[in-house]
C-alpha cells in the first residue's frame, strides 16, 4: 500500500509522519537523528511504497527564508539523490512547534514526556503532513463536487 511520509527537518532531529492508505489521516511514526535519516527512508521503503514526500518548509512570519532554510535544501538535495523517482512537496511549518506543544498538553502528555524533544518533532511532522492531506483532499473534493 502506498504512504505519504511527513517530515519535520531539523539538524539535530527529524520528525516523520506516515499516512493511513488512503492518505486521509497522518499519524508519529518516528523521531530519527538528521544525520540518520535518509538511512531510514530508504530501510522503510523496503517495507512500505512510498508515494510522496512531504517536509516541512522553514519560513519566517514575514515569507523570507529561516535561519534552518539552508539546512532543509541540503536535505532536500539528499532525499532526491536517494528517492528520484518519488515526488517532493513543501509545506509551511510555520508555528507547528507551537501547535505540537499545545497539542501535547490538551492531549494530557505528562509535562515529563512533553519536554522529550523528539515527541514535538513527531507531533510537528504530523502536523505538517495533515495540513497538506487536508488541503490536497478538499481540492480533490471541491473539484468533484462540481455542478
Amino acid at each position: 500500500m502506498e504512504r505519504v511520509i511527513g517530515i519535520d527537518y531539523g539538524r539535530k532531529r527529524v520528525g516523520v509522519a506516515v499516512s493511513d492508505p488512503l492518505g486521509i489521516f497522518a499519524s508519529p511514526l518516528d523521531c530519527i537523528s538528521g544525520a540518520k535519516i535518509i538511512d531510514y527512508l530508504k530501510t522503510y521503503a523496503q517495507k512500505e511504497t512510498i508515494r510522496l514526500f512531504v517536509v516541512g518548509y522553514p519560513k519566517n512570519l514575514d515569507n523570507t527564508p529561516s535561519e534552518n532554510l539552508k539546512f532543509v535544501d541540503a536535505f532536500l538535495k539528499n532525499l532526491k539523490k536517494a528517492f528520484p523517482d518519488t515526488p517532493v512537496e513543501l509545506e509551511d511549518e510555520r508555528f507547528t512547534t507551537t501547535l505540537a506543544h499545545r497539542a501535547m498538553i490538551d492531549g494530557g502528555m505528562k509535562k515529563s514526556d512533553r519536554r522529550e524533544k523528539g515527541n514535538a518533532d513527531k507531533i510537528s511532522a504530523v502536523i505538517i503532513l495533515q495540513s497538506y492531506l487536508d488541503r490536497t483532499n478538499n481540492q480533490t473534493n471541491k473539484q468533484t463536487n462540481r455542478i
